[in-house]
């Protein structure tokens, strides 16, 4: 075993970078952001190459008494799942930086330290193994991604960032608040000794045998539901997606699609299966009908949309919805394709978020109406958009298709229906996609590219390497899952056995009843506000930003 400690290396490098960054000149700091996303990239590699992906449990802990009085540590560690996504971060951040030398003119400095800043609070929610260390890092997440969004976004920045905390900071303070419930619990029962009732391990294995009260169960695990659907983010709580991906600059939109919305997925995994596995059974049925409606109503809604942007961010409302739907149907395949999916998802929609980027440096817009013929003016950049466009639409051979099957084959063992709905939306995806393509991509060029003249060029070596990497790993992971599934077998297996011990808690019907109704009279208000004549609404408008970067 290495005496290395990679997993604090590999969280606070950018840390590190940022510091140097913020003393050094302004003409470097580019530079040395994309050096420090680099290195932090390999350092992940090298934790990647000291896995042993057949071994159970977390490798490599690192362990320090942070507030013993409480038993509070610092306490990392890797498996398969965390690691995944680790790489994830580190691979789409050194891309997004690299994304950003053209558009980010201003405050360029300000703009790398805080997205040097990002990528420790993302590292560390995957490999924090105390659950007051995790909830320092997922809220250290906040504070550069409100400033990247608030400083460098577009015209309507501040209403986005404002909408985005308010969201998140709601469902945080309650995960806070389960937190501490549930070390209490622990606690309690160990005759009032702290030791262990922060640590995730102590938890996950007493949940296993004793187990928490039922009550503290149903509480605790509605608090963290919160807080992660929030983040993926699930109906009805994804109103905040749209407006914050629309005003982001194109790299924070990569970060915020890519990473933080599998900030909620990984937390369900790791936290409410394993700690809360009665409650899980309870609340399964419910988050297995939001799942559906996700993957139906981003579907109609993304249909719909006028702007190229937000097409791109109610897709993720849709393909997201596959996540949740296999963590909460407890069956292998399926939560093997629901992991699958966060890392697809990342790879394939922080691309198209990419190519949303360039061709809006060239235009100044995103209208699709405005759009047309792109592949008779930039064939390289049609060519790259219809490889992505069709990975999202889960042509076989690409990841994307790879991820969304095993979800469904996973949910049609235990739900046949269930699953047979979804795999129908599977059509309306493909119909939004090859539909916006077709009106984007072909035919003769339109009025509004013809007047753009020279400013309309073809990609830059810049952007083809943004985007050679993702291709090749789409390409690799759709033809190879197995590299994957491999790697996560084994928290797959463990996770499994922790909430298949569960037994669902009963809960007044009334209850019940009170829940689903609320549900169908939401969905029954968007659709109403998405019915034909109705003026368009936030959800649907072309409403167009400024240049990325103008403001910053």
């Amino acid at each position: 075993m290495t005496t290395v400690p990679w997993l604090t290396l590999v969280t606070f490098l950018p840390l590190v970078g940022a510091i140097v960054i913020g003393f050094s000149p302004v003409r470097w700091a580019r530079q040395l952001a994309l050096g420090t996303a680099l290195a932090t990239w390999v350092v992940s590699l090298l934790v990647a190459a000291n896995l042993h992906a057949a071994a159970s449990g977390f490798q490599m802990v690192e362990r320090l008494d942070w507030i013993p009085a409480f038993g509070i540590q610092y306490k990392l560690g890797v498996d398969g799942l965390s690691l995944a996504l680790v790489v994830l971060t580190t691979t789409l951040t050194w891309i997004s930086i690299l994304a950003s030398f053209g558009p980010i003119q201003v405050r360029v400095k300000e703009y790398m330290i805080s997205f040097l800043i990002l990528e420790v609070g993302m590292t560390g929610v995957f490999l924090a193994l105390d659950t007051f260390l995790f909830y320092i890092f997922w809220e250290v997440v906040l504070v550069p991604m409100y400033l990247i969004i608030g400083i460098w976004g577009g015209s309507n920045r501040i209403y986005a960032t404002i909408k985005f905390v308010l969201y998140t900071l709601v469902g945080s303070l309650l995960m806070l608040v389960a937190i501490l419930a549930t070390a209490f619990a622990y606690q309690g029962a160990h005759a009032g000794v702290w030791v262990g009732a922060f640590d995730y391990e102590a938890l996950r294995a007493y949940a296993g045998t004793t187990g928490f009260a039922d009550g503290l169960q149903l509480l605790a695990f509605a608090a963290f539901f919160l807080a992660f659907a929030i983040k993926v983010p699930m109906f009805p709580f994804h109103t905040w997606l749209p407006d914050a991906h629309v005003e982001a600059p194109t790299a924070g939109s990569v970060i915020l699609a890519g990473v933080l919305l599998k900030l909620g997925g990984y937390g369900f995994i790791r936290f409410s299966l394993s700690l809360y596995p009665d409650a899980s059974h309870t609340y399964a049925p419910l988050i297995i009908v939001l799942s559906l409606i996700a993957i139906i109503y981003g579907a109609i809604v993304a249909m719909v949309q006028p702007d190229l942007k937000k097409l791109v961010a109610y897709s993720s409302v849709s393909h997201m919805g596959f996540v949740t739907l296999g963590i909460f149907v407890f069956q292998t395949q399926a939560l093997d394709g629901a992991i699958l999916q966060m890392v697809n998802h990342g790879l394939i929609t922080g691309a198209l978020f990419l190519l949303v980027g360039v061709i809006y440096e060239r235009t100044h817009d995103r209208t699709i109406a405005k759009m047309g013929g792109l592949a008779a003016l930039t064939p390289v950049y049609a060519a790259v958009f219809g490889f992505f466009v069709f990975a999202s639409a889960g042509l076989p051979a690409l990841s994307g298709f790879v991820g969304e099957f095993l979800a469904l084959l996973g949910t049609f063992i235990v739900n046949p229906w269930v699953a047979t709905i979804a795999t129908f939306v599977m059509i309306l995806s493909a119909a939004y996609l090859l539909w916006m393509f077709q009106r984007v991509v072909l035919g003769e060029p339109s009025a509004f590219l013809l007047g753009l003249k020279h400013h309309l060029t073809d990609m830059t070596p810049t952007e083809i390497l943004t985007l050679a990497p993702l291709a090749a790993l789409v390409v690799v992971f759709g033809l190879f899952p197995g590299i994957l599934l491999d790697l996560f077998k084994s928290p797959v297996t463990e996770a499994l056995e922790d909430v298949g011990s569960g037994t669902a808690i009963v809960v007044d019907p009334l209850l019940v009843a009170i829940g689903l109704g609320l549900v169908v009279a939401v969905v029954a208000a968007r659709l109403f506000r998405l019915r034909p004549g109705r003026p368009a609404d936030d959800e649907s408008s072309g409403a167009l930003t400024p240049v990325e970067g103008a403001a910053g």
